[in-house]
């Protein structure tokens, strides 16, 4: 028990507070990721946010009741009482706030997507991870898909020269626009083509979304976002003799569990598995896709 790492959660405000800490704390799970305890939450909250606020109290009672969470009064708290932290609040205006309030300790964070909604408070927490030496990591779990990592790692595969990614865009207005779904198939796209997108462009009506991305190599990837019809997760990805289709639910396994069994090794190795200068620009491109949604144009990242 004594390499166990105290795992602490603040923000109560998604399911993914649950899936976690059943992937982590039962070991009969099918998918148990081992080598952490989640042992104390704060429920946070954001009270002008529907989706944020009706949740709190239910994930904070199975929390406490089913797996015998310690549910504690600030994102303070957490920090003194874990060895690492998961923050999870679903809000992702409150990140940087509560941020600042925990990166004193020196504890390694998880920061559930989106990293933030807004570029330059990105960069802050960046800036204050560098201050106090904090391993931190912030991404969607899509990235990590079993099938789509397996299709991304296949051996003897032509170079990539492009990607179509699609995926369900729901719009939730104190999110920023894509932000709030639309951060799921963007992580995916630069997961795909990488860093260095120069531009970007969005097309858009009532019912769906199409986001169109140029790489500084001349390469483009796209995004096209459904409000209506199909709403799963996939991918087309181009190479230069074939192309790889990507049905993401097609694989047994979850990708929240791919995800946390990334952030557990973060914890233990203190070493982040994500290029956060990746992480910044998935930010920044998000901010100029809103921006060009708004002005029915191309905008430079």
């Amino acid at each position: 028990m004594s390499n166990i790492i105290k795992i602490g959660i603040i923000g109560l405000d998604t399911s993914h507070v649950l899936a976690f800490t059943q992937l982590i704390n039962d070991p009969k799970h099918e998918y148990h990721v081992p080598g952490g305890r989640i042992v104390a939450a704060f429920p946070g909250g954001s009270p002008d946010f529907e989706l944020s606020i009706s949740r709190v109290e239910g994930y904070t009672d199975q929390l406490r009741e089913q797996f015998g969470v310690r549910i504690v009064n600030s994102p303070q708290a957490v920090a003194e009482a874990c060895d690492a932290i998961l923050l999870e609040s679903a809000d992702g205006r409150v990140h940087l706030e509560q941020f600042r309030l925990i990166a004193p300790y020196g504890k390694p964070v998880f920061i559930d997507k989106p990293l933030t909604v807004c570029s330059e408070e990105a960069r802050e927490i960046v800036a204050l991870a560098k201050q106090y030496a904090i391993p931190i990591m912030s991404t969607s779990a899509l990235r990590f898909a079993e099938g789509f990592v397996q299709t991304l790692q296949a051996p003897n595969k032509s170079p990539i020269i492009g990607a179509d990614i699609y995926g369900p865009m729901t719009i939730e207005p104190t999110q920023k626009g894509y932000f709030w779904y639309g951060i799921h198939t963007v992580e995916m796209l630069f997961t795909v083509l990488g860093k260095a997108c120069e531009s970007v462009m969005a097309f858009s009506n009532e019912d769906y979304d199409v986001l169109v991305g140029r790489w500084s190599d001349g390469r483009i990837g796209t995004i096209r976002g459904n409000r209506v019809g199909n709403m799963k997760f996939g991918a087309t990805i181009h190479r230069e003799t074939e192309c790889d289709f990507v049905d993401v639910s097609s694989h047994s396994k979850p990708y929240y569990a791919s995800l946390m069994e990334r952030v557990i090794t973060m914890f233990q190795s203190g070493k982040p598995v994500m290029d956060m200068e990746e992480t910044l620009q998935i930010i920044r491109f998000i901010e100029a896709a809103n921006e060009s949604r708004t002005i029915s144009a191309a905008v430079m990242l």
